[in-house]
């Protein structure tokens, strides 16, 4: 016996997309194995972790909780998807690289679509905003003092520009 699939149209990092899936197919496993996008990682698979977590309308969302029929209709941006149209590194990827934001770098992905969204809406975030931020993600490497300052420079870098 097959299972049924469905066919899910979405906007992925400004490109129109379409895959068939099985109603409970997750969202990151869709990004991943049927759109060949591998930046987003999946770590727990509970969403604890946050490696998963990618910007749906604009807001961070943990993939690996979402069923991808849910993201239909909709768009969805993923780490790929942070640069700019000429390959630029986004203010937030260019400040974890200065500051060296990251080690591994399994849990980055997480981390630059989170910072994304919360600098967007926080343009000169307060430390203590900052700690709020990104408390949703783990990171098992750094101790998170580089990712700290990658917020901050990240904010920096933003007003600059």
């Amino acid at each position: 016996m097959t299972e049924e699939t469905f066919e899910i149209v979405l906007t992925v990092n400004g490109v129109h997309r379409a895959a068939r899936a099985p109603a409970r197919r997750l969202l990151s496993d869709l990004l991943r194995h049927d759109l060949g996008l591998t930046g987003t990682h999946v770590g727990c698979e509970h969403g604890v972790c946050g490696c998963c977590t990618v910007l749906l309308d604009g807001e961070p969302v943990r993939s690996c909780l979402m069923f991808a029929v849910t993201a239909s209709g909709r768009a969805v941006t993923t780490v790929e998807g942070l640069a700019g149209p000429d390959g630029r590194m986004s203010p937030v990827q260019q400040a974890f690289q200065d500051c060296h934001g990251l080690q591994c770098g399994f849990c980055t992905p997480g981390f630059l679509c989170t910072i994304t969204a919360f600098l967007r809406d926080t343009p000169r975030p307060t430390d203590e905003e900052i700690l709020e931020a990104v408390s949703g993600n783990l990171c098992r490497c750094t101790g998170y003092q580089n990712i700290l300052r990658s917020v901050r420079r990240a904010s920096d870098l933003m007003e600059e520009s």
